[in-house]
This record gives structure tokens, C-alpha cells and sequence, in this order.
């Protein structure tokens, strides 16, 4: 949980850096890639990283650009680093502005009440659980995986 503003910005430019190069590293030949036929695949979940974090952005009060629920998944991966790129900005201006008050204050998120400096802990977590599940897939689709919390085996 986050109680200052400025620690959850710095957690939120490493976090999301990685996210992002991850998501440039996938081809559009390769979006569709998944464990197994219908599971989530790096295309869906690209997108999937952009509409949560906006819904997330949305719970704490802040101005995030994401996507609507009607909003269909662009088919291109440049359409969807696009708007992550626009939503990563976006936390990093929006987050900066809250202060300790703010962030120990309840707001309504997923049926119930969250403080929000809980919920900003909880954008970066999920961002994490699936950016590991989408360095598995670039390996499965004979990608190189980029460097997120570190270097990677390619870099060794």
C-alpha cells in the first residue's frame, strides 16, 4: 500500500517500463499467441494492461485515459502501445498530485471499499502477474524476451 505519492510513482515508471517493452517487443504476427487455444494471448492481454489500468485510474479518482468497456482490442500492436504509452504517462502525472491523505482515503472499487493507495498497489501487481505470464508466451513464440526486472538469458 502506498502512502506516499512519490513512491508509487517511482514503482509505477519501472513497472511500466518493462510492460512497455515488453508489449514492443510482439510482432502482429504474433499477437495471437496463447498457452493453449482459447486462453488469454499477447494481444488480449496488451489490451487487457491498458482498459485495467484505466479502470483502476477510474476507481482512484484520477484522469487515465483507457478504454471503454465497448472498445474493441485494435489490431495492431502499435495501436496498443499507443494507448499504453498515454495511460503510462498519465498515472505518472495524475499519482504525483495525491497526497497522504488521499491515499489512505476509501474508494469504491470492485464491490467494496479500498484505500487508495491499496488500489495503486494493486494496478502494479496485476500489471506484474501479467506481464510474467506474457514473457512465458514471447519464449513459446520463439521471441526474444526483453529485459524487465533485469536481464534476461539471452543477455547473459
Amino acid at each position: 500500500m502506498y502512502r506516499v505519492a512519490e513512491d508509487f510513482v517511482k514503482d509505477w515508471a519501472i513497472s511500466s517500463k518493462g510492460a512497455l517493452k515488453v508489449m514492443q517487443a510482439i510482432p502482429d504476427d504474433k499477437m495471437h499467441i496463447a498457452i493453449v487455444d482459447d486462453h488469454n494471448s499477447l494481444g488480449w492481454l496488451s489490451w487487457h494492461l491498458v482498459s485495467v489500468a484505466g479502470a483502476f485510474g477510474h476507481f482512484a479518482g484520477l484522469q487515465i485515459p483507457g478504454p471503454g468497456p465497448d472498445m474493441p482490442q485494435p489490431v495492431t500492436m502499435t495501436e496498443i502501445v499507443e494507448k499504453y504509452e498515454m495511460v503510462r504517462e498519465a498515472y505518472k502525472k495524475e499519482a504525483a498530485t495525491l497526497t497522504e491523505e488521499q491515499l489512505l482515503e476509501e474508494v469504491p472499487a470492485f464491490g467494496g471499499m479500498m484505500k487508495r493507495g491499496e488500489l495503486l498497489s494493486k494496478v502494479i501487481t496485476h500489471q506484474t502477474h501479467h506481464i510474467g505470464q506474457m514473457t512465458v508466451l514471447l519464449r513459446q513464440a520463439g521471441l526474444p524476451v526483453p529485459p524487465v526486472m533485469g536481464p534476461t538469458k539471452e543477455m547473459q
